[in-house]
């Protein structure tokens, strides 16, 4: 992950994040831009679920929320594009936009029609360089005006070990499984089962993009399985299937050239 660089509009083509400031990184995974190169066609690109809630930012489109996805969304990037984002924490997205994530679900919702007077400052008609500064300002805003939920943001952490129980995690942070489930689909987008689930995929995928051990050309799958908390290759597979529309071994293609 880059530091934030002085001028977007330096970055290379592709995806790029950078950390947020100190001050917001327990609410915000990242700041990140998408550079399309012009000349060329729009380029078809696959999102994954990673239990995250984005607000965005596109030239001529202004902003919008990216909701909690639970399979993949395939977007178009515009080529001569560049989108910003700023990616919420799991349980941080809910309370900093004021609205239960469970309803913006697997959707892409414009911001003015969560917040109106919020997506004053973020038209469509910005330069990349004053979007990005303006996103940030307006998600550390929201952050701040904001007391996180902290039964549900403890038992997000919890959930990201594959070992841990749902039950068990309620238990730990005070609630019923039925307290934990409500609150999750308020701050998070869905229950606590779906977030573990998701939390398993994304270790996954950062074990794909690390790229295969040094000496081998290509990846285990079936080590890759047992290290990202899967029972086995056949259960990887099947929540690959259902989470990035994939096998593994064809996610793997996509993200890079070793496979095994």
């Amino acid at each position: 992950m880059a530091s934030q660089p002085a001028d977007v509009r330096d970055l290379p083509p592709g995806y790029t994040e950078w950390s947020a400031p100190a001050g917001l990184r327990h609410a915000i995974a990242c700041l990140w831009a998408q550079v399309t190169p012009d000349g060329g066609p729009d380029r078809d690109a696959l999102v994954l679920p990673d239990a995250c809630t984005d607000l965005i930012w596109e030239p001529g489109r202004g902003a919008y929320v990216a909701g909690p996805d639970t399979g993949p969304i395939r977007t178009v990037l515009t080529a001569g594009s560049i989108v910003i984002g700023v990616r919420f924490r799991p349980s941080a997205g809910g309370p900093a936009l004021g609205v239960p994530l469970s309803e913006v679900r697997d959707q892409r919702v414009d911001l003015e029609d969560l917040r109106r007077r919020d997506a004053r400052r973020l038209p469509g008609s910005l330069d990349p360089g004053t979007a990005a500064i303006c996103a940030l300002d307006l998600a550390a805003s929201l952050v701040a005006d904001v007391d996180p939920d902290p039964a549900a943001t403890r038992a997000a952490v919890l959930l990201a070990d594959p070992r841990a129980r749902a039950e068990d995690v309620a238990a730990d942070v005070g609630l019923s499984m039925r307290q934990l489930r409500r609150r999750c689909h308020t701050v998070v987008g869905y229950g606590p089962k779906t977030l573990q689930r998701v939390l398993r995929f994304r270790r996954f995928v950062a074990r794909l993009d690390a790229g295969p051990p040094r000496g081998q050309r290509v990846h285990d799958l079936a080590a890759l399985a047992a290290q990202a908390g899967y029972a086995d290759q056949a259960h990887l597979t099947r929540e690959c299937r259902a989470l990035a529309g994939l096998t593994p071994a064809a996610l793997a293609r996509l993200r890079g050239p070793a496979v095994g």
